[in-house]
């Protein structure tokens, strides 16, 4: 029983050094960055929300002519 929880520990002390070793490697952008790629998308959304808005009213007036 003894070695079973001793295994666990190590399996969870080894999960958790892993991790750790991991997270560290990460790269994290810069400030500059993040605005760059913030406003890009935000840029995008916009455009996007203007795309389907037309569509949208192109389609319900397309719709109403008809009927």
């Amino acid at each position: 029983m003894e070695g079973t929880a001793s295994k666990e520990k190590t399996k969870k002390k080894s999960f958790f050094s892993g991790m750790k070793a991991e997270f560290n490697k990460i790269v994290w952008p810069d400030r500059e960055t993040v605005s760059r790629e913030t406003v890009a998308v935000l840029i995008c959304s916009v455009i996007l929300s203007l795309i389907i808005a037309v569509l949208d009213l192109a389609i319900s007036f397309g719709l109403s002519f008809i009927l």
